[in-house]
């Protein structure tokens, strides 16, 4: 069984000071920190590596970046400079992009999700030719290529990243028809169990680590009033019908010693282990890696002790 690994996704503009946020981030135990790829926010690279000179322990990534912003080549160039200035501390997390508003106002083509797809493979294929150990010059020479993470909710994106990515990252929002760009419907929990079962029966053999995004943190005594508040603000349509709110695999709600036991069993139930969550839910989720961690160690010390007990006794 995989152990937790904590993110938190967040850009320069969500602090007043960038620096101490990061160190900040890397003191709480976060164990990686990541920047999204938006246009009308700052730009990962830049923000990641100023996190790379004021952090020495928590690795870096993108959370993840619209892979039809970016040509393969020069990508390969940003993704090997962050590494090696990070000490190989980078992780590159790629998507093939969802708001159609940003390529819109980048002048970029919006195609069909199969299209956008296809160009995520190719990219894929071009970024191992580059970032691999002799690789064709000009490029730059990686060793080894930086962990993937493929983020996304579709079928055929989790298919992928169960194919070739380290890290299989849910993300269970849907752009939602016939409301404004960057409005969302969340999955519930049924259909999350569809999707993890769907890149289970296309990573076969190959291993991976599964990851979800928490889209908010709340730590409350009365988790059904937060429910409710969320409910009336978000509004019913977009959030998981049929389901209570507190079964979402991307809602986290309750005293943070309820929130580390749903944490667990949500692992056990889809396997998630690589648990991020926004800048604003930071804190929040802060207060609850010390309890995973400590039920963690529990549960290494309690397997060491049944195998030392088995081998005393087959001795």
């Amino acid at each position: 069984m995989r152990t937790f690994r904590f993110g938190v996704n967040t850009l320069p503009s969500d602090h007043e000071d960038w620096a101490r946020g990061c160190r900040v981030t890397e003191e709480q135990g976060f164990d990686v920190l990541l920047a999204p790829d938006h246009l009308g926010s700052d730009a990962p690279f830049a923000a990641l590596g100023a996190a790379a000179a004021v952090t020495t322990r928590m690795r870096l990534g993108t959370y993840v970046l619209n892979n039809e912003f970016w040509n393969p080549a020069l990508l390969a160039r940003e993704v090997a400079t962050l590494d090696r200035i990070s000490g190989g501390r980078f992780e590159l997390g790629l998507g093939s992009g969802h708001m159609k508003w940003e390529f819109e106002d980048a002048g970029i083509p919006w195609r069909p999700h199969a299209d956008r797809t296809a160009n995520l493979v190719a990219t894929l294929d071009e970024l191992d030719r580059r970032l691999a150990e002799g690789g064709q010059e000009p490029s730059p020479v990686q060793r080894p290529r930086p962990p993937l993470l493929i983020g996304g909710h579709s079928p055929s994106t989790l298919a992928l990243a169960a194919r070739r990515a380290e890290t299989v990252a849910f993300s269970g929002a849907t752009q939602t028809k016939g409301r404004k760009m960057g409005v969302f419907t969340m999955a519930g929990a049924a259909e999350t169990r569809q999707r993890v079962d769907l890149v289970r029966e296309a990573a076969g053999e190959r291993d991976y680590e599964s990851g979800v995004l928490v889209q908010k943190v709340i730590l409350t005594d009365d988790a059904d009033k937060a429910v409710a508040e969320i409910t009336e603000r978000v509004g019913a349509e977009l959030l998981p019908r049929g389901e209570s709110l507190l079964d979402c695999p991307y809602l986290l709600v309750g005293t943070a010693r309820e929130v580390a036991d749903t944490l667990l069993r949500r692992r056990a139930e889809f396997g998630f282990t690589h648990v991020v969550t926004h800048g604003h839910s930071r804190d929040a989720l802060a207060e609850v890696i010390p309890l995973i961690r400590a039920a963690e160690a529990a549960w290494v010390a309690g397997a060491d002790g049944a195998a030392e007990t088995a081998g005393t006794a087959e001795a």
